[in-house]
């Protein structure tokens, strides 16, 4: 029987997904294993047998260059001749981007139609809630996303969690491949204060007799995930330093890379930590698809798979990631809101920089946004602070705060209260040959590239 037709906008079905965690109140927003509850989202998959197709999982946890690793992996396996779907979040300017299949993102016809059918469920399952219970907006969408990939046939989807693992709605599919990006101290507010408990909740995607691959980690982290796999009967494996591609020289669009057996690569991407990322993408792409079956067969030891693994590197697009935006100014954006991230960012774009340099901050307040000030101020004319209220849930130290701290470094700081603001700033500083650099949150990605036009509905 045909679902009755009760949302006809984005808009309209997006209200709904976060009904049910707006009526709770937002309370619970404790640490993960008090506060979060995974069983209304297995009863919604189950009530619509979403775990039962046969198809690969790979879940995608770590602190940074997780959504990279997705995406790369993602295309890899395409490249590879598989039919894939991919889960990220968060989106930058439209929750459609999360849902790709073949790096396309789900039209809007077709997430209103499956929020329409997914509602009466749904309606049942918040029936049976007590109060300050909720089915999360993760769960609805991971529903959303697996349905859609049953209806188009998907034999393999790489799937990014949200903020830590053992509690997140998406580590719900069965996955028999876990993948690992660098863990750090993060979301201590809802993980816990220490590097070990986060590598904990992290640990939480390995499934019984699969499959785990790392890129390096510190020896705490390491420590908790090959305890987590012992106890799961995991094989365990990291990458080590010979095991990453190797930079060789910066191009126009992004650097060649030396991959070993793959040859030298032209990755189109800036930011030198993608060679780590795309390093794990290829390891991971190898061990999804030698469980998936291909017509013709496609073996990794033939040359014809060197060819599509170096195709998909070739051919990657995920925006928003030490990405340039313009050329008079240069504008180079990314999400760069901890010291490692910003000190890779610095690197990466080092030798690209044409003065005056401006650099626009936007880093939320649970996050160490005073330790990134000293880092840009050497190399700024200007620093100038901003936010975004996009995203509700992140939020932004008060002005005042971050001027007085950021002003410790470097004289000339301002504050503007919006993206457009800051760049129309940050541009009456550099001219048309200087250079702005952006390090800021995901969401003031969003409103940049909102700002710019860009939606990438095909990556």
């Amino acid at each position: 029987m045909q679902s009755p037709i009760r949302f006809t906008t984005e808009t309209e079905a997006i209200t709904y997904v976060f009904e049910s965690i707006a009526a709770s109140g937002w309370q619970n927003r404790g640490l993960d294993e008090h506060t979060r509850d995974t069983h209304p989202t297995q009863k919604l998959l189950e009530m619509h047998h979403l775990l039962n197709t046969r198809r690969e999982y790979a879940v995608v946890t770590g602190s940074k260059g997780k959504g990279s690793v997705t995406a790369l992996t993602a295309k890899l396996l395409q490249s590879l001749g598989h039919k894939v779907g991919m889960v990220t979040s968060p989106h930058l300017t439209t929750y459609r981007q999360r849902f790709r299949i073949n790096g396309k993102m789900i039209s809007e016809a077709d997430l209103v139609r499956l929020v329409n059918e997914l509602a009466p469920s749904i309606d049942v399952i918040r029936a049976g809630l007590h109060d300050g219970q909720y089915i999360s907006p993760q769960g609805i969408f991971l529903a959303l996303a697996l349905k859609w990939f049953d209806e188009n046939d998907v034999t393999a989807a790489i799937i990014e969690v949200g903020r830590g693992g053992r509690y997140d709605d998406n580590a719900l599919v069965p996955n028999a491949l876990s993948l690992f990006t660098p863990i750090i101290l993060e979301h201590v507010r809802y993980l816990g204060p220490t590097v070990e408990r986060i590598a904990w909740h992290k640990a939480g995607i390995i499934k019984p007799h699969s499959y785990v691959y790392s890129l390096p980690q510190s020896p705490q982290v390491m420590q908790v995930l090959s305890q987590e796999a012992e106890q799961q009967n995991a094989t365990f494996e990291w990458l080590a330093p010979m095991d990453m591609g190797r930079f060789v020289a910066s191009t126009e669009n992004g650097m060649r890379v030396d991959f070993g057996r793959y040859g030298v690569v032209e990755l189109p991407m800036l930011g030198r930590y993608e060679i780590e990322n795309a390093s794990l993408a290829i390891w991971a792409a190898g061990n999804i698809h030698a469980r998936l079956p291909l017509n013709p067969p496609l073996s990794h030891r033939g040359p014809e798979y060197l060819v599509h693994i170096r195709a998909g590197l070739e051919s990657i697009i995920w925006p928003g990631r030490c990405q340039q935006l313009q050329d008079k100014p240069q504008v180079f954006i990314d999400g760069a809101i901890n010291t490692t991230s910003a000190q890779s960012f610095i690197e990466s774009v080092r030798h690209r920089l044409t003065q005056p340099v401006v650099t626009i901050l936007a880093v939320p307040r649970d996050r160490d946004y005073a330790a990134l000030y000293p880092m840009f101020a050497p190399i700024s004319q200007a620093l100038i602070l901003t936010e975004t209220d996009r995203n509700i849930t992140i939020k932004f130290p008060e002005p005042e705060v971050a001027l007085a701290e950021a002003r410790k470094h470097h004289a000339d700081v301002t504050y503007q209260p919006n993206v457009a603001a800051a760049l129309d700033a940050a541009k009456a500083k550099t001219g048309d040959d200087g250079t702005v650099l952006m390090a800021v949150a995901q969401p003031v990605i969003g409103d940049t590239m909102a700002l710019y036009g860009l939606v990438y509905e095909q990556i």
